[in-house]
């Protein structure tokens, strides 16, 4: 017997009310019912200070049901109303989010006397959970055991280290492979962020690390010394530490008596230690509201949970007020009639029916290809056709469960000349040349930084890995603010460093005593490493290029500590000269994977490969809340269209080296998420369309012989 999916609408859980409070406010006249109902929650006369804070309230925000606006709005309104923005938390997933909602909220109260003046600092305490959190942990740092000067590795210095650590317990040594550095760094991430323990988080994802988890459990253990030693924290460790301060009774109540209102984005999102930070913040959810998605909930490999969402009313008592937005403002109809079909037979949701005034007779297609070229063919014919009526390719995507299965693609879209970029690749910092100038940068702010030295000493002609070390180990011994200036100076270089080491040492001693202000100690360091980016790189004039807009980035911040951190936790979109080609066409189409369209919205859709194996993937078909994720990512795939869905499905794919009869072609079925229920909801047909084949008459074969027996003659007489 199938299961009935359970929805979540508990009796105790107000939902949207048919007659909202009416309100008089021009700024609230464009809002709907029930976005209205979200912003005013809390009724007259509950933000100004000293007034009862308004209970906990969840907005359930479908897809394309304007989140954005109604969390700005309801900013907004606080303000509005006399809440102070200074005691406004407003936590999002990246900082742009955060400046946007900012910008919006400003607008918004432009037109309401005296809100506009209040504003006019701004909401000092929004931004990413990570970036608060490095704030907060600067603030308290004498209270538990930090120094403020602290510095921040991203994901691939933390990987460093964790290599570094590995090395030094003889791990790297192993007879059996021991797990690579990034897979460690994964490993401790996941324990981390999903408070599991280590031999959960190897059961479930990690399995083939089973054998070493006492030796995981010692590396992890000699990272975290490592990091203290080196007064350096990893990504985790911000929510890590906040969520460990949170905890502390003292100072959780002077953390909780900073914020009187605390508003979330994207809650689906969170992990359980955001969730642990939030309800340390407002034990009793008052003046706490998060807006969220449970359909879209699809991170977990980043250790979000989607039980934060789904059980956080009943975190409270009374419950949690829900108010549901199911209005959608981006897609057509038939578009959402076919989501809607697909999500409702979740195992588990939230209750919603989104629906549009957009109406329209053409239904997202199952189009049903032979193999992975004829698919290929199809997108590119069709994206082509829809060029010609007027279409921009920027306005198309293509998307797709993982990067590889657009390599097909990739390949049409190269032989037709087609532009287009695919999400995903080398990030900006992540090139070499820009982390070599950070790596200084970072290694002035705290000389302990033992990956950012080891990287910054290296740069130096002549210097290896033993070498540095024993640099480094002098600088670790030194006393003094200036100890990585001392320690030099103390060295004795390789011959071949000789030449270049009293600029080196001049370099380090200026930017560490801060003789030099900044934003002048970029410039400073860049003009240093020229030499060597000369030395080490043929494209050394288009990474000089890469180097100058960073100059240019750091120019908009206050100090180096601010750059630093900003950097790390939320690094600018721009396109490194190592990652990219240069775009021949100011217009392009875009590929990019389901998880990294989450957000985004185009006219024309594609996902490609709609079969089992793909969605759901094989690696992600294991356990029930596995599968119901991976019906998650193909809703969130179908609701980033606007006019037109294509969901393409072959019939058969190549398979290279994956069994013992080697290549072969396997066959492969439409996926399991679009049932016989939801079918009616698609225009189901196959491409191409068979041919229409007429046998000639009389008269076509008589002129067919004629005009044979004529060619004949010609090509005869080529040779008399």
């Amino acid at each position: 017997m199938r299961r009935r999916p359970r929805s979540l609408t508990p009796t105790a859980v107000s939902t949207v009310v048919d007659n909202p409070v009416p309100s008089t406010a021009a700024w609230l006249a464009k809002l709907n019912d029930a976005q209205r109902a979200a912003v005013e929650h809390g009724g007259p006369g509950a933000f100004a200070p000293g007034a009862p804070l308004p209970p906990p309230l969840l907005v359930i925000a479908g897809a394309g049901s304007g989140k954005t606006n109604t969390l700005a709005h309801r900013v907004a309104h606080l303000v509005v109303n006399g809440a102070d923005p200074h005691r406004i938390l407003l936590l999002t997933f990246s900082r742009r989010a955060a400046l946007e909602m900012t910008r919006r909220v400003g607008r918004i109260a432009a037109g309401v006397p005296g809100a506009a003046a209040t504003l006019a600092q701004g909401l000092t305490w929004a931004g990413t959970f990570h970036g608060i959190g490095a704030r907060l942990l600067r603030e308290y740092a004498d209270h538990i055991g930090l120094s403020p000067a602290f510095t921040i590795n991203d994901r691939e210095d933390s990987a460093d280290l964790m290599n570094l650590v590995r090395h030094e317990l003889g791990l790297s040594a192993k007879d059996k492979r021991f797990p690579s550095k990034s897979t460690c760094l994964a490993i401790y991430s996941r324990v981390v962020n999903t408070t599991d323990s280590l031999a959960d988080v190897l059961n479930r994802a990690f399995t083939w690390c089973l054998e070493w988890e006492p030796q995981l459990r010692a590396l992890f253990a000699a990272y975290v010394d490592a990091k203290q030693k080196q007064n350096v924290l990893d990504y985790d460790d911000l929510l890590l530490y906040w969520a460990h301060m949170a905890a502390e009774p003292s100072i959780a109540a002077d953390l909780a008596s900073r914020f009187d209102h605390v508003l979330v984005d994207e809650y689906q999102d969170t992990n359980r230690l955001q969730a642990a930070i939030l309800l340390a913040l407002k034990p009793d959810g008052r003046g706490l509201t998060v807006v969220g998605d449970d359909a879209q909930a699809i991170y977990s490999f980043r250790g979000a949970t989607v039980r934060n969402i789904l059980d956080f009313p009943a975190q409270f008592d009374p419950p949690a007020r829900q108010v549901t937005l199911e209005r959608n403002y981006r897609s057509t109809q038939p578009i959402l009639a076919a989501s809607n079909a697909v999500i409702d037979a979740a195992r588990e949701r939230f209750t919603k029916n989104l629906w549009s005034e957009q109406a329209s007779a053409q239904r997202p297609r199952l189009v049903t290809v032979a193999d992975e070229a004829t698919q290929a063919r199809y997108v590119v014919e069709q994206i082509l056709a829809a060029r010609e009526e007027g279409m921009k390719l920027k306005q198309q995507a293509v998307l797709f469960r993982a990067a590889h299965h657009s390599a097909t693609l990739e390949i049409e879209l190269a032989r037709r000349n087609i532009p287009f970029v695919k999400f995903g690749g080398l990030r900006f910092l992540d090139a070499a040349h820009v982390k070599d100038v950070l790596a200084v940068l970072r290694w002035a702010e705290n000389p302990l930084d033992r990956v950012a030295g080891f990287r910054v000493t290296q740069l130096m002609p002549g210097v290896g890995p033993a070498t540095a070390a024993r640099l480094l180990d002098q600088v670790a011994a030194c006393t003094g603010a200036y100890r990585a200036a001392e320690a030099l100076a103390a060295f004795a270089p390789p011959p071949r460093a000789a030449a270049d080491w009293a600029a080196f040492v001049a370099l380090i001693e200026s930017i560490g005593t801060r003789a030099t202000p900044w934003p002048a100690e970029f410039e400073l360091v860049r003009r240093w490493y020229e030499p060597h980016l000369e030395r080490n790189h043929e494209d050394a004039s288009a990474r000089l290029a890469d180097l100058l807009q960073m100059e240019s980035i750091a120019s908009t911040y206050a100090s180096r500590e601010r750059f630093l951190t900003e950097l790390t936790l939320d690094p600018p979109d721009a396109t490194s000269a190592e990652s990219a080609d240069p775009l021949l066409d100011e217009d392009y189409l875009i590929l990019s994977t389901i998880h990294s369209a989450k957000g985004q919205e185009w006219r024309n859709v594609f996902v490609l490969n709609g079969v089992d194996g793909c969605i759901p993937s094989d690696l992600g078909a294991g356990s029930d809340e596995e599968l119901e994720e991976e019906r998650r990512l193909l809703y969130v795939a179908m609701t980033r269209a606007k006019d037109d869905l294509h969901i393409v499905v072959p019939q058969r794919f190549y398979v290279h080296n994956q069994t013992a009869s080697g290549d072969r072609h396997v066959w492969a079925s439409r996926t399991r998420f679009i049932g016989a229920c939801a079918l009616p909801l698609f225009e189901s047909c196959a491409w191409p369309p068979a041919p229409v084949v007429t046998a000639p008459g009389a008269a076509g074969l008589a002129a067919a012989a004629k005009a044979k027996i004529e060619i004949g003659a010609k090509l005869r007489k080529m040779w008399e």
